[in-house]
C-alpha cells in the first residue's frame, strides 16, 4: 500500500488548489491543532464550502479532509505559536517548489505576510517563515549537511532534483551517464518520482526498467524523454482523471494506490474514480488513517482494562514464588536440625583448624582428603573463605552454614527468611484482594454503563399486583377505594376471585382472559391473598383463603344490614384452600422494562433477577424498602440506575402491610 505523497501527487494536488473552483487562495485560518505525533489540522473558512480542515501528515501527506482526530485536550506549542502568527489570516497562494515534495502557503494577516512551508520529503517538517524568509520557528528543529533547520536561520531548500516537465537530452544524457543504478531506480530518485512513476515511463517508452542507467543510446535517450513528457501530460494540460486502485491481498481487495491521472500498469486493476484528487488522497489517506486511529484507540482501551487482569497475574505468580521460596527455606532449617551433629562436628573441626592457624586452602585440602571417611566432609560442596561460610548439601537442600554461628543460630538465619517472605506474601495476598475488588467495581460500571431504564406507567400501578409464573396478571386492592374499583372496573365474568377467611384482605382477581387456569397459578395467588391480608400483619406464617367467581361478588346487603366501602357480600359456595403459608418477595425485571416486581417468591423468581425472600418480622415497610435499595445499590454499583427503578417507594409498594424482614 502507498504510505507517502509523491512530486507529480503534490504537483497534482497544488494544480487543483489554484483551480477556482477548489482553490485554497482567500480561506481564512482558524484555529490548528496537533491530534497526534507529527500531524498538524488546520481549520479553514472557504467562501461558499464552510468551514474545511487542512491535514498536514509530516513527511506523508496532505490535503482537505473530513476524516479528522479529535482536537487534543491539552494544545501543543507548535500549534499554538502558529495560532498567535497566523490565525485570522487569509491564504495568498500556494504553492510547489521546483517539482518537489514542498509546499509553500503564503499568508496575509494584519499587513504581515508569513509563509508557512511543508516539507513531505524523509521524516517531513512544517517551517514557519517571516517575510524575509528567516525561520519563525520549525516544528522539529534539525541539522543537515549545509542546511539549519533552526529558530532565526534563513531557511534553505534542500539541494534540487531535477524536474521531469522541462528535462531536455543534455540533462538526462548527464543523469544516467553518472548513474550506476539501474534504469527505473535513476529515474525515481533523481525526478521525485517514486517506483510506481518511473514504472510507467519505462512501460510507456519500452524501456527494459532493469537495464543499466549508462547503457542507453542517444535515441533511447529521446525515447525516454517522450516516455516522460507522455507520463505528465495530464499534469501539464491540466486533465487529471484521480482515482483509487484496488488490489488483492491475502484474498482480500485492498487499496493500493492513489493516482491523479490514468496509468497504464493499472489498466487491468479494479479501480474507484473520483471528483477531485483531494477527495481520492482524502478517501486513500485520511480514511486509512481514521481506521488506524479507531484500531489504536480501541487497542488503548483494552490495554488499559487489561492492566488490572496482568497486575493479577503479577500478584498470583509473586504469591507463587513467595510459597516455592517459603518451602524451600523451611526445608533447609529443618535439615540443619537434622544434621545437628554432623554440622555441629565440622564447626568444631573448622574453628578448631583456624586457631592452630590452618589457611581455607589448607582446610579444603583436609577436607577432600577426609570425604571417604566423613558424611560431613563429604557434604561440604563449596567453601566462601571471604565470608567464613560453607556450604553444605543437606540431602539434596543446600545450606550456607556461617562458620562463626552455632547450629541454631545458622537455622535462625533461615526461618527469619521465612518470617519475612511470610510477609510479604501476607501483603500480597491483601494486595490481591484489592485488586479482585477494583476489578470488580471496574465490571460493574462497564455493565452500569450498559444499562438503560424502561420504566412505563401502567393502570395497575396503584394496585397491588404479581404475574404468575404461568403469565396470568393478578391484581389486588391496596384499601377500600381500590378494592371498591377492583370489583366494579376491573373485574370480568371470566376472571377468579380470591379472598380470605379472615377478614383485612385485598379483593384479589386472576384475569383468565378466557384461559384455563393452572393449580400452579392458584396456589401462587392463595400465597399472594394470605401475605397480604391480617395474617402477615399477625406474623403467622399460614392462613386460609377461598376462591369465587365473579358473579358470587355482590355490594347488596342481607336486609337491614349495611355495607362499608370496600366490602361486598359473597354467596354461594366458596372454594377452599387450607393452611397456605404467606409467601413475598422482591426483584428486579430487566427486561424490556426495567422495574421492581413482588409477590410470591416462586412468581418473582420467574421473571425477575437479584431476587430478595421476604418473611413476617420486626421492620416496618419504609425501613425494610430502604434497607433493600441499599443493597441493590452495593450489588449493580449504579445509584442512578437503582433509583429510578427501585427506589425505596417503589420498594415499598412492593412488600406486605405490617412488619417484615429479610429471610
Amino acid at each position: 500500500m502507498k504510505e507517502e505523497m509523491t512530486s507529480a501527487d503534490v504537483a497534482a494536488l497544488i494544480s487543483e488548489f489554484n483551480n477556482p473552483s477548489n482553490t485554497l487562495v482567500d480561506a481564512k485560518i482558524g484555529k490548528i491543532y496537533q491530534p497526534a505525533e507529527g500531524e498538524l489540522r488546520i481549520a479553514l473558512n472557504m467562501f461558499k464550502r464552510g468551514r474545511q480542515n487542512l491535514v498536514i501528515e509530516l513527511g506523508k501527506r496532505l490535503h482537505l479532509s473530513q476524516y479528522v482526530r479529535p482536537s487534543p485536550t491539552t494544545p501543543q506549542a507548535f500549534p499554538m505559536l502558529l495560532r498567535k502568527h497566523i490565525m485570522g489570516g487569509r491564504i495568498l497562494s500556494i504553492n510547489q517548489y521546483d517539482f518537489d515534495r514542498i509546499v509553500e502557503i503564503h499568508i496575509i494577516r494584519g499587513g504581515e505576510t508569513t509563509i508557512l512551508v511543508v516539507e513531505l520529503f524523509g521524516q517531513g517538517n512544517v517551517v514557519l517563515l517571516d517575510n524575509e524568509r528567516r525561520i519563525i520557528l520549525p516544528m522539529k528543529p534539525v541539522t543537515f549537511k549545509g542546511r539549519r533547520i533552526r529558530r532565526g536561520e534563513i531557511y534553505q531548500y534542500p539541494e534540487a532534483q531535477a524536474s521531469p516537465l522541462d528535462i531536455d537530452g543534455e540533462q538526462l544524457f548527464a543523469i544516467l551517464q553518472s548513474s550506476n543504478a539501474d534504469v527505473v531506480r535513476t529515474i525515481a530518485s533523481r525526478f521525485n518520482l517514486g517506483g510506481v512513476y518511473a514504472e510507467e515511463v519505462c512501460l510507456r517508452c519500452g524501456i527494459d526498467k532493469t537495464r543499466e542507467a549508462i547503457s542507453l543510446n542517444e535515441a533511447e535517450i529521446e525515447s525516454l524523454i517522450e516516455g516522460l513528457k507522455e507520463v505528465f501530460k495530464p499534469l501539464t494540460e491540466g486533465e487529471l482523471k484521480p482515482c483509487i486502485v484496488r488490489g488483492e491481498q491475502n484474498g482480500n481487495l485492498v487499496d493500493i494506490n492513489v493516482i491523479p491521472f490514468e496509468l497504464q500498469q493499472y489498466s487491468g486493476a479494479e479501480t474507484e474514480c473520483y471528483e477531485s484528487f483531494n477527495k481520492a488522497l482524502d478517501e486513500f489517506f485520511g480514511k486509512h488513517s481514521a481506521a488506524t486511529f479507531a484500531e489504536q484507540k480501541e487497542s488503548v482501551k483494552k490495554e488499559k482494562v487489561d492492566v488490572l487482569a496482568r497486575r493479577l497475574q503479577q500478584q498470583e505468580d509473586a504469591i507463587s514464588k513467595f510459597g516455592k521460596e517459603i518451602d524451600t527455606l523451611t526445608e533447609i532449617a529443618e535439615r540443619i536440625y537434622e544434621y545437628y551433629q554432623d554440622i555441629e562436628g565440622l564447626l568444631g573441626v573448622l574453628s578448631s583448624a583456624r586457631e592452630k592457624g590452618y589457611s581455607w586452602q589448607d582446610i579444603r585440602k583436609i577436607l577432600d582428603g577426609a570425604k571417604e571417611e566423613s558424611e560431613a566432609a563429604r557434604a561440604v560442596v563449596n567453601i566462601d573463605s571471604s565470608r567464613g561460610v560453607v556450604t553444605m548439601n543437606l540431602n539434596g537442600a543446600k545450606a550456607n552454614i556461617d562458620v562463626r554461628k552455632t547450629v541454631p543460630q545458622n537455622a535462625l538465619v533461615y526461618y527469619e527468611k521465612v518470617k519475612k517472605l511470610e510477609k510479604k506474601r501476607k501483603g500480597a495476598l491483601e494486595a490481591i484482594e484489592q485488586t479482585r475488588k477494583q476489578m470488580k467495581k471496574r465490571d460493574s460500571k462497564k455493565e452500569a454503563a450498559k444499562r438503560k431504564a424502561f420504566v412505563k406507567k401502567h393502570w395497575y400501578d396503584r394496585f397491588r399486583w404479581f404475574v404468575s409464573s404461568d403469565g396470568f396478571f393478578v391484581v389486588a386492592g391496596r384499601d377500600a377505594t381500590t378494592n371498591e374499583d377492583i370489583v366494579k372496573k376491573y373485574m370480568e365474568k371470566r376472571d377468579i376471585v380470591f379472598h380470605t377467611q379472615a377478614p383485612g384482605a385485598p379483593m384479589t382477581v386472576i384475569k383468565t382472559e378466557g384461559k384455563e387456569v393452572p393449580q400452579s397459578t392458584l396456589d401462587e395467588v392463595a400465597r399472594f391473598v394470605v401475605s397480604n391480608s391480617s395474617i402477615w400483619k399477625a406474623g403467622q406464617f399460614a392462613g386460609d383463603c377461598y376462591w369465587i367467581l365473579p358473579e358470587q361478588v355482590t355490594k347488596t346487603p342481607e336486609s337491614g344490614e349495611y355495607l362499608k366501602k370496600g366490602s361486598f357480600v359473597i354467596r354461594g359456595d366458596r372454594n377452599y384452600m387450607r393452611d397456605v403459608p404467606v409467601s413475598a418477595a422482591v426483584g428486579l425485571e430487566l427486561g424490556k422494562e426495567t422495574r421492581v416486581i413482588g409477590g410470591p417468591l416462586s412468581a418473582v423468581q420467574a421473571r425477575a433477577e437479584h431476587v430478595i425472600e421476604i418473611v413476617p418480622g420486626k421492620f416496618n415497610q419504609n425501613d425494610l424498602a430502604k434497607k433493600i435499595y441499599r443493597m441493590y445499590v452495593e450489588k449493580l454499583q449504579d445509584v442512578h440506575f437503582v433509583k429510578q427503578i427501585a427506589s425505596p417507594d417503589k420498594i415499598a409498594m412492593m412488600l406486605p402491610p405490617g412488619g417484615s424482614e429479610l429471610k
